[in-house]
């Protein structure tokens, strides 16, 4: 039974109509939304499918069990279609809600899915971990969020397999007219390519920002030619190194040889400079130099194909970047991502990360009320002041703390960074309403 609470957010969010439309649904029985809200509140009460079904007291008011696993495994739901619709609805109602001056953007990284312990799942593969630098069993969780500095929205997501190291293939008996099967395609494709795709069907939705936002590892030159066709800029993470050379008035330097020739920046203690450069490939770019606060010896480069934004405005947009981390965090920690129901259909995977996503998507507008006061009312429209974006300091703290420590992959450093992990989460959790609070709880407690 859905909490009093939920109910006027669930209903605005127009969870039900979007189910319907994007051909979820049942022809007899248990209602789709009946079935959806059943696994959809499983977090937020604390207890998982196994403990509601077979060992509490609720087990006779609630769907059966094979009602619920076909609804997960089932290869004609359009899942893509449901996020997307029901991302963009919420983006259009905050996007009422602030200027139309304001900066929004897209936000392109990717996560570890783990099913370590798995052996049987549908197109399993050894992926790379970039935390315990070891290749473990699972998936790549890329996914494209939406940000405007307030609220971060999960966009559009796919599970990515590693080709080379597939444990287990595509099930043979799968339609190859649904939906399911194209997502299956998605997931062994090239990801710069699916990169694209994520941004090019978000667009087509109707969804709006100015810039992507991206780390070292898709900040390449493909990508950023894909993206600029689309209409839209980039502000990224650039790695260093021999092979990476830009052309500057007529011959190639690396970042280290541009760090001499740049122009200092004299606002900014922190920022050393920056200068305007060509890409390999051609593309006019600015670099953007920071210093490390606590390692004069270290330091990063920002690139933004945006030469007009000033320094100290494109480590501000790239600060939004941080989100995303904050919504990997939540999801794993509170949301049960990858570890609610054991299945072994790529479909259920699919419609599970869905939901979870949906959570998240739920919690981000239960967030939004609860802080702007341009909710309250339409005298608000007109009235009350912009919800405050993240401002310059913020920014770039989280850039140096944060992003430095994985660029840099040094092991005591790491450590620190999980401990902010810990706290952002935390911060993230105190601005949600109290009820949510409760139903949440403190799961992670700060060192």
């Amino acid at each position: 039974m859905i909490p009093q609470e939920m109910k006027k957010s669930l209903q605005e969010l127009k969870i039900n109509a979007f189910l319907r439309e994007s051909n979820i649904k049942k022809a007899k029985g248990t209602t789709i939304f009946e079935v959806f809200t059943t696994i959809f509140l499983l977090s937020f009460q604390k207890e998982t499918w196994f403990q509601q079904k077979f060992m509490s007291d609720k087990s006779d008011s609630l769907v059966g069990k094979d009602v619920v696993y076909r609804f997960l495994n089932r290869a004609t739901y359009n899942w893509k279609k449901f996020l997307l619709l029901l991302s963009s609805h919420l983006i259009g109602l905050c996007s009422r809600l602030t200027s139309n001056e304001r900066v929004k953007v897209l936000v392109l990284d990717d996560t570890l899915f783990s099913k370590a312990r798995s052996k049987s799942v549908e197109l399993l593969s050894t992926v790379f971990d970039h935390t315990t630098r070891k290749y473990v069993k699972g998936f790549q969780c890329l996914v494209l969020g939406w940000t405007d500095g307030a609220s971060f929205v999960p966009v559009n997501f796919s599970l990515m397999a590693s080709v080379k190291h597939l444990i287990k293939g595509i099930n043979e008996d799968i339609d190859k007219r649904t939906s399911g099967y194209k997502r299956r395609l998605e997931a062994t494709a090239s990801k710069p390519i699916i990169a694209a795709k994520l941004i090019e069907e978000a667009l087509a939705n109707g969804i709006s920002a100015s810039y992507v936002l991206m780390d070292t590892w898709f900040t390449e030159a493909p990508l950023i030619k894909s993206i600029l066709t689309q209409g839209l800029d980039v502000i990224g993470m650039v790695k260093r190194g021999p092979k990476r050379l830009y052309d500057y008035k007529g011959k190639k330097y690396t970042a280290e040889r541009l760090l001499k020739l740049v122009n200092r920046n004299t606002h900014s203690s922190e920022i050393i400079g920056s200068i305007h450069v060509k890409m390999n490939s051609g593309i006019p770019v600015k670099l953007v130099f920071i210093k490390h606060r606590n390692n004069p010896k270290k330091w990063l480069v920002l690139l933004s194909t945006d030469q007009s934004l000033s320094d100290e405005e494109i480590v501000r947009i790239y600060g939004y970047r941080w989100n995303i981390e904050i919504f990997f965090k939540c999801n794993k920690s509170h949301l049960n991502l990858s570890s609610e129901f054991q299945c072994r259909s790529y479909d259920s995977l699919i419609a599970h990360t869905s939901i979870v996503f949906s959570r998240y998507i739920f919690l981000a507008w239960e967030q939004r009320k609860a802080n702007d006061d341009k909710t309250l009312g339409y005298l608000f429209f007109e009235f009350g002041e912009d919800i405050r974006e993240v401002d310059f300091t913020e920014a770039l703290l989280a850039l140096m703390n944060f992003i430095l420590d994985i660029v840099m992959n040094q092991q005591e450093e790491v450590i620190i960074k999980v401990a902010d992990f810990k706290n952002a989460v935390l911060t993230w959790i105190s601005t949600l309403p109290k009820y949510l609070q409760r139903f949440l709880g403190v799961l992670i407690p700060v060192d």
